[in-house]
C-alpha cells in the first residue's frame, strides 16, 4: 500500500481540513442517479448511485458518518477514485440525511444495521456483484457491526469490508469528545443533530416532540433523552453497550481494513489494541501517526492518500476472490 506522507501532523488541523477541502467529482464520464428505496414500511432512505459505463468491476457501498450525508467530501472523492477504477458507487445517506428528512418517520442510530442489509439483499437479488462495504466514521460502526452480524453468513452477502476512523467503542468516544479540546466538534455535532431533530418534527411532531431539546448541550445528553429511547435501548449508556462494533468484530468472516490515525482526535487509540480487533484473522490495521479524524490529506499530488488505498484494497479483493466464491 502507498505509504502515508501527511500535509498537517496537527490532528485538530488535519480533521479540519479533510473535513473542508474541495473535492470534485465530474459525473459526466458516469450515469449518476437519486434512488429512493423502502427499507421497511413507513422508512425510505434516499441514494445515490454512480455507475461506470462500462462493465462494473462490482458493487461498493458507502457509509457516511455523524451528521453527514452522501455529498460528504470524503464519499465524493473516494466515489470518483472508485468509479475511475470501473466499479458502480451506491452513497448511501442514513434515515433522514441528505435533506431526506420527509421520507422516513425514524431517526439513525450507530447500530442501525437494517438499511445497509436490505442493500445487500436487492443487489445480491438482482445478480450485482461483488459487493463491498465502506463506512466511515458512525458508518465504520454500523458497517462493522453488520459483517459480525452475518458472521459465517458473510461471505454469500459480502465480498469485504473497509472502516475509517471508526468509534468502535462508543462509550470511550463519547468521554472522549467531553473533553474540552474537542469542544468545537461537540459543539457542531449537537447543534446539527438538533436542528435536524426539528426539522424531523416539522415532518412529524407527533412522533418527534421537542419536549427539552433546548437543554441538549452533548452528545450523551442526546442520545440519552432522545437516540436510546427512539428505539428502545433505554439509556445511552446501553446503547453504546450494545451497539459498538468491537463486540461483533469478533465473528467477522470477510476479508476487514480497518484504517485509523493514532492522532484521530476523536477516537482514542487504544481500543484498537483490544482482543476483539487483535485476534481476528480476517481483520487487518492500517495504522498510521498522522491523519486526525477523516483527514489522511498527504503531501504530493495525490492529496487524497484514502481513496488511493481504499480503491487498491477493494479491487485486490476482485483480482484475489476465488472461481467458485459467490457474488
Amino acid at each position: 500500500m502507498s505509504q502515508f506522507r501527511p500535509l498537517f501532523r496537527n490532528p485538530h488541523l488535519a480533521t479540519l481540513a479533510g473535513n473542508f477541502w474541495p473535492r470534485k467529482f465530474d459525473t459526466s464520464g458516469y450515469d449518476s442517479s437519486s434512488v429512493e428505496y423502502q427499507t421497511e414500511p413507513g422508512v425510505r432512505i434516499l441514494v445515490e448511485e454512480d455507475r461506470p459505463r462500462a462493465a462494473s468491476r462490482g458493487e461498493v457501498l458507502l457509509q457516511h458518518g455523524l451528521e453527514g450525508s452522501s455529498r460528504s467530501g470524503y464519499l465524493v472523492s473516494l466515489a470518483h477514485a472508485l468509479c475511475a477504477a470501473g466499479f458502480t458507487v451506491h452513497r448511501v445517506n442514513m434515515r433522514g440525511c441528505g435533506g431526506s428528512e420527509p421520507l422516513s418517520a425514524s431517526l439513525y442510530h450507530s447500530g442501525l444495521t437494517h438499511d445497509l442489509l436490505f442493500l445487500l439483499n436487492h443487489l445480491q437479488a438482482a445478480g450485482r456483484g461483488p459487493r463491498f462495504l465502506c463506512g466511515f466514521s458512525l458508518g465504520g460502526n454500523v458497517a462493522l457491526k453488520l459483517a459480525g452480524e452475518l458472521a459465517a453468513r458473510g461471505p454469500a452477502l459480502l465480498s469485504a469490508v473497509a472502516a475509517v476512523s471508526t468509534p468502535i467503542d462508543l462509550a470511550s468516544c463519547v468521554r472522549l469528545l467531553d473533553q474540552p479540546s474537542n469542544w468545537i466538534y461537540q459543539q457542531k455535532f449537537v447543534r446539527s443533530l438538533k436542528a435536524r431533530y426539528r426539522r424531523r418534527h416539522n415532518s412529524f411532531p407527533d412522533r418527534f416532540p421537542l419536549d427539552g431539546l433546548g437543554r441538549i448541550r452533548t452528545i450523551f445528553q442526546f442520545d440519552d433523552a432522545i437516540t436510546a429511547p427512539a428505539f428502545g435501548f433505554g439509556t445511552a449508556g446501553n446503547y453504546y453497550a450494545t451497539q459498538s462494533a468491537a463486540q461483533f468484530i469478533p465473528r467477522i468472516t470477510v476479508p476487514t481494513l480497518l484504517v485509523q490515525a493514532i492522532n484521530d482526535p476523536l477516537i482514542p487509540f487504544e481500543i484498537f489494541r483490544s482482543p476483539a480487533v487483535q485476534s481476528n484473522p480476517n481483520v487487518e490495521l492500517l495504522a498510521v501517526p498522522y491523519g486526525g479524524h477523516l483527514g489522511f490529506l498527504a503531501r504530493g499530488p495525490s492529496r487524497f492518500w484514502l481513496d488511493l488505498i481504499l480503491t487498491e484494497w477493494i479491487s485486490g479483493r476482485v483480482r484475489n476472490k476465488p472461481a467458485d466464491c459467490p457474488v
